[in-house]
């Protein structure tokens, strides 16, 4: 039973290029967890400052707002693999270079803020790559909604052992040694993908300039009312409730009354929750109900800042990141696998950059708030507003399940991308698909 229940949730595992992919990204995720967490420390220590907490996270998120959309139109056009070797390049030299000047005591918060907009600048391009070239290294289509729910555990199991590491690192030997094993952890993601087997897809020629290509994306996923409703709430919820993330130094340090190690263990129970969620969603067999857990995990996430703001105890807090962390992976890898799944392929690239926008765009603005209204009203006070925000986009929609169902259940109909769930509507035909 167990052993059924293991190869169910690893599925995905079975193709090569994704296995290595999966080995190579998971390692390399682990620094670059560890040097998330480190920089917001480091800002924190020399400044004093919830305002350039706030504008670090801006200045590292507003490049992926202003140019994911050209990159997801690159991506479609463009041989992906290449993007993502070239990007990933990028990262270790930024990486190279925070810990170059941090090792020399040379670093100043002007540095900081220029490499964070580097770091925006590939991330813009990177991640709406990297999202869609899933669908390129999982052979079986079949196993592509358990190959996005894997990525997710990969994501959080470094976000679990990031931080813990990072915060231990941090308080021995300082900042710079987590720059610097950042820096050395993407020669493993280089290595698996120069080590891929892709086979060139035959891209067409387009004929179309960049920006009418962009605008054929952009109403697309207007126009197709599922889209549209979940890289809204997505938006939402990455304005108003994930800065609570760059906000973490200051409940470590002056609600919680901790230090380094505080940190990392607050960011570790994020990532555990989240894991947890990533565990569930890839031991799934089907699509069916994941919609409704959309509803349900943002509903969570919300919960848990709301509770969180008013704790002022560490054990409570850590309690109430989990269900943080696990509703907000829920949310983010079930309205990534569904927008993967109804996607038309030749939009692929476009329909992610603007999830990775909706995700990662719309995240510099709430960061900029988020340090302001810190700064005004305190940190506690800046994310109960946001969780609440976001309770409220949770409610609205729930009200709109009906709606987004009917429109989702005829291209599932249509493509038979579930085994399960195409084998149920041919026997049941009076039964239809709510989104995967």
């Amino acid at each position: 039973m167990q052993y059924k229940f293991i190869k169910q949730t690893l599925r995905a595992l079975k193709h090569r290029n994704y296995r290595l992919f999966f080995s190579g990204q998971g390692i390399s995720l682990i620094g670059t967890w560890m040097q998330q967490v480190t920089l917001g420390w480091l800002v924190y220590r020399i400044t004093d400052s919830a305002f350039l907490l706030g504008l670090v996270g801006f200045s590292s998120q507003i490049p992926t707002f202003l140019l994911a959309p050209f990159a997801g139109v690159l991506a479609d056009r463009v041989n992906k693999h290449k993007i993502i070797i070239t990007t990933q390049i990028l990262a270790m030299v930024q990486a190279g270079i925070l810990a170059a000047l941090t090792l020399t005591n040379t670093i100043q918060i002007w540095h900081i803020v220029s490499l964070s907009l580097f770091s925006g600048l590939i991330n813009a391009f990177d991640m709406p790559t990297r999202q869609s070239f899933v669908i390129d290294m999982v052979e079986d289509k079949n196993d592509l909604p358990n190959a996005i729910a894997l990525n997710s555990s990969m994501f959080n199991s470094a976000r679990l052992i990031g931080p813990t590491v990072a915060g231990i690192i941090i308080s021995v030997l300082g900042e710079g040694l987590c720059f610097l094993i950042n820096s050395i952890s993407y020669i493993a993601v280089i290595i698996a993908l120069l080590m891929m087997n892709i086979m060139p897809k035959k891209i067409p020629a387009k004929k179309e300039k960049v920006l009418k290509g962009l605008k054929e994306g952009i109403k697309y996923a207007y126009n197709f009312k599922p889209i549209r409703a979940l890289l809204l709430l997505i938006g939402l919820v990455s304005l108003t409730g994930m800065p609570y993330t760059i906000l973490m130094p200051v409940f470590a340090r002056d609600i919680l009354n901790g230090d380094s190690h505080t940190l990392g263990f607050l960011f570790g129970a994020v990532g555990t929750g989240a894991l947890a969620g990533a565990i569930y969603l890839a031991s799934r067999k089907s699509v069916l109900g994941l919609v409704r857990w959309i509803t349900i995990a943002v509903s969570v996430f919300a919960s848990g800042l709301i509770l969180f703001s008013f704790s002022r105890s560490l054990i409570l807090s850590l309690f109430l990141m989990l269900f943080t962390g696990f509703g907000m992976m829920t949310q983010m890898a079930s309205s990534n696998t569904l927008l993967q799944t109804v996607v038309d392929d030749d939009k692929r690239g476009r329909v992610m950059s603007l999830y990775v926008m909706a995700f990662m765009g719309s995240a510099p603005i709430g960061s900029i708030m988020a340090g302001t209204l810190a700064s005004l009203i305190g940190a506690p006070y800046t994310v109960l507003s946001g969780g609440i925000f976001c309770l409220i986009g949770a409610v609205i929609f729930a009200k709109n399940l009906p709606t987004l169902r009917k429109h989702i259940r005829p291209v599932y109909v249509k493509l038979g991308i579930i085994p399960e769930v195409s084998h149920s509507l041919q026997s049941t035909t009076h039964l239809k698909m709510p989104p995967n």
